[in-house]
């Protein structure tokens, strides 16, 4: 860990110069108290860093949240092992879950599913979901759907050979619709009121002020949503890993976390805002999920609960490439050879996740040696994504 300006505290030995000068500009805003911690696996993002970690005391900044409010994983160990796999053909689980998790935006959706019906009448119950019926008025469509990009849906063996489901999505695009309205709130806020930012993605909006609340409410029903769009999924893989293998699956532990997400926490004496964009919560014994990239190990993990960071850690391995140029950079051939041994999509739309498009998972669980400690290792066998 070092110390940048007294008002950085960074855990990233891998880190880019322009990165570090956006942590540099979202510390030095006035609100934030008492430092922004940069997490091991810290990139260039919209207005404040991924991978970043910001106290603020009477403002949020939405950018600072991120577009997929409440973004997360979720896992489950099963009863099943490695020996439950053998002679089985996983490329058939591979089409199953395919097909029954949407992984689009959940277009193919023609109605709600009856397994997705309860958690679809918890958000129409819940304050903000007026104003996401204003912008996506088939969010009910959404819930139970993948998406694209770095999400996915995994297989995958532990250390001990036990069979685990792990998944990561958010909320859908109905959670990027709002974080856009409210982004836009702010830097009109801001423009109004002449505010000199250091980048217009960094406008916040102030606690006490119907735009914060506003915000807050629509914040908490994605956050939400994220959750129970993981939860329809999860079901829907473990019902079709049951039926793959003939047999009723047993959830023997379950681990779920939001890694792009606001709450209220204290830290160093004071009440704050706290905004994890990229970074889970690691408080002393509490379990989280840090994912690899596509052929890469994955690790559940327990909090150590360093102060200093926040009580965080990282939420994965962190871009090194951008998706443009890693798909001039790295050829198919080279991502078949890195997958070999694992059923995929076996398509050129995944070149952008090319395990060295990220830092090397290895490194950045280095770099957290002092914020978590390694309960499980996962290696995925059936990896599932949308192109």
């Amino acid at each position: 860990m070092e110390t940048i300006n007294g008002r950085l505290l960074n855990w990233a030995s891998i880190l880019e110069e322009n990165t570090r000068e956006q942590a540099e500009r979202t510390a030095s805003m006035p609100f934030v108290f008492p430092h922004v911690a940069l997490m091991p696996d810290a990139h260039l993002g919209r207005g404040a860093t991924v991978g970043s970690v910001l106290p603020t005391d009477g403002a949020i900044i939405p950018a600072a949240v991120g577009v997929d409010i409440g973004c997360g994983m979720a896992a489950v160990r099963t009863q099943l092992t490695a020996a439950d796999l053998i002679g089985q053909d996983l490329a058939v689980l591979h089409e199953q879950i395919s097909r029954s998790v949407p992984l689009s935006a959940g277009r193919q959706n023609k109605t709600v599913r009856e397994t997705a019906a309860p958690r679809v009448a918890e958000l129409r119950a819940m304050a903000g979901v007026d104003q996401a019926d204003a912008v996506a008025r088939h969010w009910p469509l959404q819930l139970g759907s993948l998406g694209s990009g770095n999400h996915f849906i995994e297989v995958s063996l532990d250390e001990q050979n036990r069979v685990w489901a792990f998944l990561h999505s958010g909320s859908r695009g109905v959670g990027n619709k709002l974080a856009a309205r409210h982004i836009a709130v702010a830097q009109e806020q801001c423009r109004r009121r002449f505010i000199d930012l250091p980048d217009r993605d960094l406008a916040y909006l102030v606690e006490g002020e119907p735009e914060f609340d506003a915000y807050l409410e629509a914040l908490f029903w994605a956050q939400r949503f994220a959750f129970l769009n993981r939860d329809e999924m999860m079901d829907r893989v473990l019902d079709q890993l049951g039926r793959f293998l003939g047999v009723d699956v047993v959830r023997e532990e379950s681990v779920g976390c939001h890694h792009n997400y606001t709450a209220p926490e204290r830290h160093f004496g004071r009440e704050v805002w706290l905004s994890r964009k990229g970074a889970i919560s690691a408080r002393e014994g509490e379990l989280g999920l840090i994912p690899g990239s596509m052929g890469a190990a994955s690790y559940v993990v327990t909090g150590l609960g360093n102060v200093r960071a926040l009580h965080s850690s990282p939420h994965g391995a962190g871009r090194s490439h951008s998706r443009s140029a890693a798909r001039k950079l790295f050829d198919r051939a080279d991502l078949d050879q890195r997958m070999a041994g694992v059923a995929w999509g076996h398509s050129d739309a995944f070149l952008d996740e090319h395990p060295d498009a990220y830092k090397p998972i290895d490194q950045v669980m280095a770099d957290a040696a002092d914020l978590v400690e390694v309960r499980h290792t996962l290696r995925q066998v059936v990896n599932v994504k949308g192109d």
